[in-house]
């Protein structure tokens, strides 16, 4: 049996990325001619780059803890982990992870379809939310992040 996501929310998530960029127009030209966009970082989000694999375990580490959009590259076996722009230090010293600083072009492809061997790994969904640095620190970290329900146990 086939999953198919619901395209009111990749809907949702395509406009949130939009007005993430500073020209929704340019961005969406560059979509149109099958191209990725440069969406700068900084007064929406910051970009925390890692090892697809590591994401993926990240990921799974988290379960259905809510986190925000993530991006990757299959060719280059990377991520991106969209954190909020008010990011301090908080991811500094965790093994893995690279914050990249605000101003940094992130390329992205439009939230309904990949481009360039990049696909949303997980969606925006339109909601602005993004993942919160302290969770994605401990899913990284050694065990990685356990639900506290789970610590209870």
């Amino acid at each position: 049996m086939a999953t198919h996501v619901p395209l009111a929310p990749v809907r949702a998530g395509q406009e949130w990325l939009l007005s993430c960029t500073p020209d929704p127009e340019a961005t969406q030209q560059a979509w149109d001619a099958q191209q990725l966009a440069a969406i700068p970082t900084g007064p929406h989000w910051r970009v925390a780059e890692a090892r697809l694999s590591r994401s993926l375990e990240a990921i799974r580490h988290m379960g259905s803890t809510p986190h925000g959009p993530v991006l990757s590259d299959i060719s280059h076996a990377l991520a991106w982990w969209l954190l909020p722009p008010g990011l301090a230090n908080e991811l500094d010293d965790v093994a893995g992870i690279t914050v990249h600083p605000a101003g940094w072009a992130l390329g992205c492809p439009p939230v309904v379809n990949s481009l360039a061997s990049r696909w949303w790994l997980e969606l925006p969904d339109g909601t602005g939310q993004l993942t919160n640095p302290t969770l994605l620190a401990a899913s990284f970290g050694p065990g990685g992040y356990r639900p506290e329900a789970e610590t209870r146990a």
